[in-house]
């Protein structure tokens, strides 16, 4: 007999996950996704990617605002065998893990027990990490800590952006999923226990964590505006108005740390520099640095902030 599946999820990085699933022809009972939201410019109401891919093919879904009692109910009663989570937003009530057979998996995007937690690539590249990945794990109460089922490891370097290993992780994941379910389906998953004491914390990115600083190594300054790239977005402030930093390159030049080093956005460090390559002005479009300096001049020797 197929999988009886539902499926948890909201964002963009959950799109490939549920289309790998309609596209190998897998049984899916329900999905599940947060209610639509109001979108920060004109206030227009936008359901999300999960929930336009899900009426675009068909898919029964549902978007509650809590997992209450009515929804424990439709749980019990379809009897799903998995539930497949893949950044759904919302914390899921243990009673819940008793109504499938094979429980909950969850497609995480870091090498677990490493960045557990809501921001596991954008720590990753903030940190400076050699390489990161996704991982299959069974869900259990505590955070990101239950038993592995697979997980593949992609490296990293200085000038890849958050969006990029977002996009990159979430293909990754989606086919390291249909691979498993199929041993699953044959009883042919073994499930491995994380070693705890190795387990480090990948917490929300607070919009205070935004701001660049110039105080620090140019490595270090590249690695957090990647990080944030293209959102929420690392940025300075010119005569009062912010600047969102969106892809910069390592320069070897020097100066006073958030000095204009010359007119091609080149700005020192603690030490060595960076180059700006895009750039995006407050309430505009991004721009690529050379386009932006057509339009604007900002003097050399200046101290950004």
């Amino acid at each position: 007999m197929p999988l009886k599946i539902f499926f948890m999820g909201t964002p963009e990085f959950s799109v490939p996950t549920l289309q790998a699933l309609v596209k190998n022809k897998f049984n899916i009972l329900k999905v599940y996704t947060q209610p639509p939201k109001k979108s920060k410019r004109g206030q227009k109401i936008h359901p999300s990617p999960i929930e336009e891919f899900s009426k675009k093919n068909k898919i029964d879904f549902r978007n509650p605002f809590h997992l209450d009692d009515e929804e424990f109910k439709i749980f019990k009663k379809l009897s799903p065998d998995l539930v497949i989570v893949v950044a759904y937003g919302q914390i899921i009530p243990k009673k819940f893990f008793n109504t499938a057979r094979f429980g909950f998996i969850n497609v995480h995007a870091s090498l677990l027990p490493k960045w557990r937690g809501a921001a596991p690539i954008q720590r990753a590249i903030m940190n400076g990490d050699k390489e990161t990945g996704v991982s299959i794990m069974k869900i259990e109460e505590k955070l990101d800590s239950g038993p592995v089922l697979a997980s593949k490891e992609i490296k990293l370097d200085l000038n890849v952006t958050y969006g990029e290993i977002e996009k990159k992780l979430s293909e990754i994941g989606a086919a390291l999923l249909i691979e498993n379910l199929k041993k699953l389906e044959n009883d042919k998953a073994e499930f491995v226990d994380q070693v705890h004491s190795e387990a480090t914390y990948a917490k929300k990115i607070d919009k205070n964590e935004t701001r660049i600083n110039w105080n620090l190594e140019a490595s270090r300054v590249v690695s957090h505006i990647h990080s944030l790239s293209p959102n929420p977005g690392a940025w300075f402030e010119y005569k009062n108005e912010r600047f969102k930093v969106l892809r910069v390159n390592k320069s070897s030049a020097s100066g006073k740390p958030g000095m204009l080093i010359d007119e091609n956005l080149i700005i020192a460090c603690k030490s060595d520099s960076i180059q700006i390559l895009e750039i995006q002005r407050q309430g505009k479009n991004k721009q690529t640095a050379k386009d932006f300096l057509l339009g604007n001049k900002i003097s050399k020797g200046l101290i950004l902030t």
